[in-house]
């Protein structure tokens, strides 16, 4: 077995060590969210957690670790009336993003349990994280059908094997832990209001710091075994402390006055439903035991809501974590109970003080450790937005809000911007808006957008299994071997079975798809009402992608050239962050903004050939030059017909105004093979009949070809 980083050997990110170390004291906690950056060490913190737990006692020979003192009465592996305990390290168990829905929950032998009625059950990642902890690294990416299975877990603290008329079910009580990077993508709010406790973590940009980590990363690559036993003194003691904390938990009191700060916490900052209270008093105990201390103080109750409340204030994806300590602090003192001293120390006098070695937090040293009670965790400022009210004003006055604005001198070929350059304007609130989905039947990854073929969904028929049997399609199974039972000697009420019976169900569900947004910010989309207004719409198609599971993109084009703003990612939030900087003025290279989609598109398919697109170009449809030389819109037709000639669905947002009209927009969308939809339309949830209109083009695109 490979030797583990030792966790007291981790260096600062003192708010995720002591995150982990309070779900030890108190598995009741709820687990830990992990957010941040790439290249952290979110990883290594969570594994070397795993070697700090106490042993756990099962019954000897379980697979589901039932508790000699309280055995599962309806453990598969039951009854356990006399059985023999034994101990054994605690798990941690790891959950790949990959997973199969068997590998979770387990797998039934159906092939037995329909000739023999005997319920062959081998147990899956559940079962062997009960009582342990069950790590999920990048569980933003994991897929929803295994996120429905966790939420039940969770909920229920069992799990649940359902397969054709046979059922079986085992505890799963765990300690969840998840760490992602929220570059690639937002978790699911109800998978994220699971956890109990979030942190963010970064890089330290501290020099000495930063020399400190790469010092201990090497030594421990060079020699392991002998860096943790170097680290074998603190650990041992970081060990004991747990124990001994959570011995304690049992006897710390949770007075009234603690408990009416954390209910006016709780409903000052508005979170949803009452998890938020418990999680927050059950995470203040836990603080309390883990500082030695046998009552629940302000301080307490402070630093629990900055690690339970964080994550539970978000309304949309866009938003970020973080809480508003000066609130905080007012609300806290607001309801402070008139027995609570408010100079009372939080730190105990003993062993609890500084980690195991009584060093201060944070200083990098072998003492630097996990101490409780210690630095609050510190949010993330929001940063400034880069509004219209912000930014300098660059029109003139006398020209109206709502007209287009003039077109610039031609630049330069190696210019970036010039001086028809506008700032950044702010984007329109954001709305809802009806679904647009790519006509056909795709195979792509799970989502919420398109019909697909895929394991969950409506079933639709049956095929041969090509591999393991996983979603049996029972009817047609029974079809299949019902002319052969009398030669295959059928005495019996048991249905003789053969391999060649077994039927796989054909499912239809909704798949993700690529949504890739080609923007157009030249000069003709600068007036400020006119460009804030798109960007809200692209918003709200944003945030209608990240509901369906989508990847987006994001490609603009103004002045001579495009450029891909944001490559496709699952990451919404970043797609809408570079919108908000989004400049615009110059010409319109409506040409070169469509040559550079069919660029990311073509890339894409290599990468991801199951997963299909949607071009949603947004613009009046003028087009004004670029690099290339000839008639623009004629280049932009030219352009436009190689996406309808790959059968790429795409719809054209016109964002063209005033009382008179080209409809340039919608001659693009008939070159495009899709459908032209006005902002006023988007906006006015109006689009009812534009799925129909992509699939009814699509239809006729096909035919002409």
């Amino acid at each position: 077995m490979s030797t583990r980083y030792p966790f007291t050997a981790v260096v600062g990110m003192d708010d995720l060590r002591l995150a982990l170390l309070l779900n030890a004291v108190s598995p009741a906690v709820g687990g830990v969210l992990v957010r941040g950056e790439k290249g952290t060490a979110k990883s290594t913190a969570v594994r070397a957690l795993a070697e700090l737990l106490p042993v756990v006692p099962v019954v000897a020979g379980c697979r589901f670790s039932c508790d000699p003192a309280s055995p599962d009465p309806a453990c598969p592996d039951g009854p356990h009336d006399d059985a023999p305990g034994a101990e054994r390290p605690a798990r941690m168990v790891e959950l790949p993003v990959g997973a199969s829905e068997d590998r979770l929950v387990g797998a039934l032998d159906i092939e037995k349990a329909l000739a023999e009625g005997v319920k062959a059950f081998e147990p899956g990642l559940l079962a062997a994280a009960h009582r342990g902890i069950l790590y999920v690294d990048e569980v933003n990416l994991l897929s929803d059908h295994l996120i429905d299975h966790l939420l039940d877990a969770a909920a229920m603290g069992a799990s649940h094997v359902e397969r054709e008329g046979v059922s079986v079910r085992h505890a799963a009580r765990f300690l969840l832990v998840g760490t992602m990077n929220p570059e690639e993508g937002e978790l699911r709010p109800q998978l994220l209001d699971r956890f109990g406790l979030t942190v963010e973590v970064a890089a330290s940009r501290d020099p000495q710091q930063r020399v400190e980590v790469v010092r201990r990363r090497l030594a421990f690559e060079d020699d392991a075994t002998g860096f943790a036993a170097r680290w074998a003194g603190e650990e041992t003691a970081l060990r004991e402390r747990i124990v001994a904390a959570r011995q304690l938990l049992s006897r710390v009191t949770l007075g009234d006055a603690a408990l009416l700060q954390i209910a006016a916490t709780c409903a000052a900052f508005e979170v949803d439903g009452m998890r938020a209270d418990i999680v927050m008093a059950r995470t203040a105990t836990a603080l309390a035991a883990w500082a030695g201390r046998t009552e629940v103080t302000s301080e307490d109750v402070r630093q629990a809501a900055l690690l339970a409340l964080p994550h539970r204030r978000r309304r949309n994806p866009f938003d970020a974590p973080g809480i508003d300590e000066d609130k905080l602090d007012e609300t806290l003192e607001q309801f402070k109970g008139q027995d609570q001293e408010p100079d009372e120390d939080p730190e105990p006098d003993g062993p609890g003080d500084g980690g195991p070695d009584g060093d201060g937090p944070g200083d990098g040293g072998p003492g630097g450790g996990p101490d409780g009670g210690g630095v609050p965790p510190q949010s993330d400022a929001p940063a400034a937005e880069n509004s219209a009210e912000n930014a300098p004003a660059s029109e003139g006055s006398s020209v109206p809000e709502d007209s287009p604005a003039p077109e610039p001198a031609p630049q330069h070929a190696g210019a970036g911007a010039g001086a028809g350059e506008r700032a950044a304007v702010k984007a329109a609130e954001p709305f809802r808006t009806r679904m647009l989905s790519v006509p056909g039947l795709g195979e792509g990854a799970a989502g919420r957008r398109s019909r697909a073929r895929t394991e969950h969904g409506r079933t639709t028929g049956s095929v041969r299994p090509r591999g393991a049997l996983t979603k049996l399609h029972l009817a047609a199974t029974v079809q299949a071997a019902a002319p052969y039972q009398r030669a295959r000697g059928r005495s019996g009420p048991g249905l003789v079975l053969r391999r060649d019976d077994l039927r796989q169900a054909t499912r239809e569900g909704r798949e993700g798809n690529l949504v890739l947004f080609a923007v157009d910010a030249s000069g003709s989309m600068a007036a400020r009402q006119r460009m804030s207004a798109v960007k809200g719409a692209v918003l709200s198609l944003l945030l209608d992608a990240y509901q369906r599971r989508d990847k987006v993109g994001l490609v603009t084009f103004r002045g001579r050239d495009a450029e891909v703003a944001l490559p496709p990612t699952s990451s919404v939030d970043a797609a809408a962050a570079r919108l908000e900087q989004l400049p615009t003025g110059g010409r319109t290279p409506l040409s070169a903004g469509l040559l550079k989609a069919h660029d990311v598109l073509r890339i894409e398919r290599l990468r991801d050939p199951s997963r299909r697109p949607l071009l949603v170009v947004v613009t009046d449809g003028r087009a004004t030059g670029g690099r290339s030389a000839g008639d623009p819109v004629a280049l932009a037709a030219r352009a436009a017909r190689l996406h309808a000639a790959e059968g790429t669905a795409s719809v054209v947002v016109d964002c063209e105004t005033g009382p008179v009209r080209l409809g340039l927009a919608r001659e693009l969308a008939r070159e495009l093979g899709g459908t032209a939809v006005t902002l006023d339309e988007l906006r006015a949830d109006s689009i009812a009949g534009l799925v129909k209109d992509v699939q009814a083009a699509a239809h006729v695109t096909r035919r002409a070809a």
